[in-house]
């Protein structure tokens, strides 16, 4: 074979290796992808167990459970419950029990609450859950997450901030509204990865944003935030 041929021959597959391992990492990244699972039960059919098809039923004991929570932004409601509430494992025993949910204060637009883990975590998913049978019953938030490492990083990045530009990732945007109806009703939303872990976090950042402005009470009636370690 000619030395010009047999050039081009090794060039070629030269070049061919070079695709396969592209491909390879294309389809790696394309793997790896944030999953956001939305469960729902009607206001006529939700009960005090919280149990859905999809998303698993709150924890008793997860990660979240030791966790420091921090307000960052916003008001609590003063006929709600504290922080607190989202981590202990207690659910309310019905749909419209504001002692037994966390929400920010009527007339307000939402608020920012954070969770330290107290140390860097591989997490394999977030859970959040609520219940109301009008527009408190829905959940929209984007969470955010940090290992804390970076020099920028601000534990607690409030009012118009953007969390991207003081060391936070945004993890996943959650809206459950639905397009018609006030969206009564109990919802459970699991956030994962398709690769098994979410990643290595100490600090989770909840940026609630109120359901509706048609009226003071729009703002979401959290029962319970999970966080998974992964196994």
């Amino acid at each position: 074979m000619p030395f010009e041929i047999r050039e081009i021959c090794v060039r070629r597959k030269t070049i061919c290796l070079g695709c396969v391992l592209l491909l390879s990492s294309l389809m790696g990244l394309a793997y790896a992808e944030i999953k956001v699972t939305v469960d729902y039960h009607g206001v006529e059919t939700a009960t005090k167990d919280f149990k859905f098809p999809n998303v698993p039923s709150p924890s008793k004991d997860d990660v979240a459970t030791r966790a420091k929570l921090t307000l960052v932004d916003g008001e609590i409601d003063p006929n709600g419950a504290d922080l607190e509430a989202l981590t202990d494992g207690l659910l309310p025993s019905m749909e419209d029990e504001p002692a037994a949910n966390f929400f920010f204060n009527a007339a307000t637009m939402g608020g920012r609450f954070s969770m330290d883990l107290g140390s860097v975590t591989e997490i394999a998913e977030v859970n959040s859950y609520s219940w109301h049978p009008n527009t408190r019953g829905p959940q929209v938030y984007k969470l955010y997450a940090s290992d804390g490492a970076d020099p920028k990083f601000n534990a607690t990045p409030g009012g118009s901030l953007d969390p991207v530009t003081c060391g936070w990732k945004l993890i996943a945007v959650v809206d459950t509204r639905p397009r018609e109806g006030y969206g009564g009703g109990q919802y459970g939303v699991s956030i994962s990865d398709t690769s098994g872990v979410l990643g290595k976090y100490r600090y989770l950042l909840f940026s609630c944003i109120a359901t509706e402005a048609d009226d003071d009470y729009g703002n979401t009636f959290y029962s319970e935030i999970d966080v998974i370690a992964k196994k």
